[in-house]
Formats: C-alpha cells, structure tokens, sequence
C-alpha cells in the first residue's frame, strides 16, 4: 500500500518503520472482520456492503465480486459493514491550552499530532479504518473512518493545518462521539484534560458503556505539575484569557497538592472505568511512548499470539 506524501513535520519515516513492526491492538472484541487480527464480536456478515478490497490468497472466494473480475480481469473481495476490521477514532483537542509549550518550544498541539499521524499511519497499513475528529468548544473537523490510503492522506493534510483556539468543551464532546460512534471501536483522545474531573470520569464512562475501547494521552508539562518559578509572574489563562500576578513561592504547595489530587482522581477513576490511561510529558520521547503503548496493548489483547508481523 503507497501513502507516499509531501515531507510532513508531525511524520518521521525512521519512526514509522520501526513501530511498524508492532500492531495497534483492540483490548476486546470489536464489531470487524472474523478473518482479521482483531477478535470480533460477531459471526457472518451484514447485508450492507461497505467496500472493495484485493483478493489476498487464503481468502473465502464466496465473496469474490465476479462482475468486477469479468470488466477489469482482477479479483477484488467484497465487505460488508460487519466484515470491516477495526475502526479507530482519533480526537485531538485543539483548543487554545493546547498552544502551550515546554522549553524545548514543543507544544501539546504539536505533540499530540505526532501521536496522531502516527497512529494513523499505523492503522491504515495494518488494514484497519482509521478517522479523527478534531474539537474546540465544537468539533472543528470530523473525518468518518476508512482505511485507503487517499483518506490517510486526507487525514494527514487535516492534521497539518488544523491549530489551537478557542475554549475546551471535552466532556460535551466525548459524550457526542460516544454516541456519534454506532459501531464499537478504538476511540484515542490526545488532550490535556483541563476540566473538571467529575464530569470528565462520567463521559469516560459513556464511552465504555457503549462498548468502545478508550484510551487517553494527558498531555502535560513538568512545568505545570513542578511548578518550579522563582519569582512573580503573571499568569494567563489561554482560553479565558483571565490574568493574575502572583509570587509563586506563596502558592506553590497549595498547587501542587491540587494537582496531586486532580491527577490522582483521573488516574482511579480509568482505572475503574477500564480506560488506558497514559500520562505524557512533553519531554517524553514520544516513539518510546507509542512503542509502550502498543506493546503494553498486545499484552490486553484477545486472544493475543506475537507483538510482530
């Protein structure tokens, strides 16, 4: 499968053929192809076609589209909606908080569309469906999944021009996608989670209730959870815009015990609600960081034989 494309600052090629040698795994059944290497949830086939694919030798001839073959001399496999293999949904949070940068000037936009890309990458050439939804106060931009390698590239010129604004409403969205999302799947949401933590626990668990495999990146900075300043600053809310010039020295236990307890609730409550949940720094590595995350996947995984193909 070609997905050649123009040079891309979120892509790494030397990054993508080493984790190619690893497959994004589902942690449950999901609603796909029986022949497949995701575990499915159902037997047989729907009566509603989805898309053509390439005969690959091994595969069951009954659906093999013989009119296609009589007009080009190919043999092209027909698939059916409950023959699709795994649907992922990558959500990137770009409201304006994710402008934030560390020192080394990497923001969380930035990393977050490396993740994204990358998984993407993976997905579509593992054979899997992949789409992303991208959201602010809103969703900015929603691309249903597929997996040829057009709608990857559609995916990536998507990725490569969306940018940080506006106000956060994740919890309204997550509760959109987790019912916008019909079918089962593999829902990946990059963020920062700056929100209350109640209500963001409550739309994890929509998530699970219908069924989809969550798994989150909480995009953070030492910055943010150190809060090592030396001397007054003024603070800016990028989303609110709201401002206070404040000594650290005189704040700082009280934030960080905040934060303590602020990322020790997110953490119990995926826990308890079955999310994989993955803190990031920004300084975190972040080929080491979806290689954890794959590898770590494959050990959840039905039905799980090899973590290389």
């Amino acid at each position: 499968m070609s997905t050649e494309s123009p040079h891309r600052e979120f892509l790494d090629s030397a990054v993508l053929a080493r984790l190619s040698a690893l497959t994004v795994n589902a942690r449950a059944p999901m609603l796909g192809s029986v022949t497949g290497i995701h575990r499915s949830a159902t037997r047989g086939s729907s009566v509603e076609f989805a898309e053509y694919r390439k005969y690959v030798p091994g595969d069951d001839i009954k659906n093999l589209d013989w009119r296609v073959y009589a007009r080009t001399d190919r043999f092209y496999m027909k698939e059916f909606e409950a023959d699709t293999n795994l649907r992922c949904v990558l959500v990137m949070d770009t409201s304006k908080s994710m402008a934030f940068a560390g020192k080394d000037g990497v923001s969380k936009l930035a990393y977050a569309k490396k993740l994204a890309a990358t998984l993407a990458y993976l997905l579509v050439h593992q054979g899997d469906a992949v789409g992303l939804t991208c959201f602010a106060d809103k969703a900015v931009t929603e691309i249903p999944p597929r997996r040829s390698p057009s709608h990857l590239r559609h995916i990536f010129d998507t990725i490569a021009t969306v940018e940080a604004h506006g106000p956060s409403e994740i919890v309204e969205m997550l509760h959109q996608i987790a019912e916008k999302v019909r079918r089962r799947a593999l829902v990946v949401v990059m963020s920062d989670f700056f929100t209350e933590v109640e209500p963001l626990l409550n739309a994890f668990q929509h998530m699970r209730f219908q069924k989809h495999d969550l798994a989150v990146f909480h995009l953070l900075d030492k910055q943010e959870i150190n809060f090592d300043f030396d001397r007054p600053i003024r603070f800016v809310d990028l989303e609110s815009h709201f401002q206070m010039l404040t000594d650290p020295a005189l704040i700082a236990p009280g934030y960080r015990e905040e934060v303590d307890r602020y990322l020790e609730a997110i953490q119990r409550g995926s826990r308890e609600f079955g999310v994989d949940y993955n803190r990031v720094m920004l300084d975190d590595d972040y080929e080491k960081v979806l290689a954890a995350f794959l590898l770590q996947r494959l050990k959840k995984a039905p039905g799980a034989g090899g973590a290389a193909r």
